[in-house]
């Protein structure tokens, strides 16, 4: 079963619609909407600061989910993608972006709507990565528009995960 903790008084939000992982962790002030998933081993550490998810964004294997202390909470929109062992710190994704594996989005960095942040890129503090665009890189970089294709699979992807996770229940 999931870790669910509160920390002093705040209490996970976790909608009756998301899939937990059974070795998955979400303590402390985190609000999971509709049709979400939380994959194995994933750490989603609402302790110091708040983390907000829309609908239909899942949260793959060995994430961590976590903000700073008093400054940056994190913010996550919704038909998002956060690939496995990825990092995402105090900081804002809007709707239909993936976050690639192993990449690390920093404090007060702001994803905008319909981008891709490639495996293993690092998002700096305070970047702001403009709608449309692919990043890549270390740090990362503005590389090329995104393709048609590439829009298509932003729109696909929440909705493979929502597939996936039936197969838990």
């Amino acid at each position: 079963m999931a870790t669910i903790l509160p920390v002093k008084d705040s209490f996970p939000f976790i909608d009756a619609h998301t899939f937990l992982a059974p070795n998955c962790t979400i303590v402390g002030d985190v609000t999971l909407g509709k049709h979400c998933s939380v994959w194995f081993n994933a750490v989603l550490r609402g302790d110091v600061n708040y983390i907000k998810i829309g609908d239909y964004t899942n949260i793959q294997d060995n994430v961590t989910l976590h903000g700073t202390y008093a400054r940056n909470g994190t913010d996550i929109g919704s038909y998002v993608n956060i690939g496995h062992n990825a990092i995402v710190h105090g900081c804002t994704i809007h709707d239909h972006v993936l976050v690639g594996m192993g990449a690390i989005v920093m404090d007060r960095a702001v994803i905008e709507s319909q981008v891709i942040i490639a495996a293993g890129a690092v998002v700096l503090e305070n970047m702001i990565c403009e709608s449309g665009f692919l990043y890549a890189g270390v740090p990362a970089k503005k590389i090329k528009p995104l393709t048609e294709e590439q829009v298509k699979l932003l729109e696909k992807l929440p909705h493979n995960y929502v597939l996936y996770s039936s197969w838990f229940s």
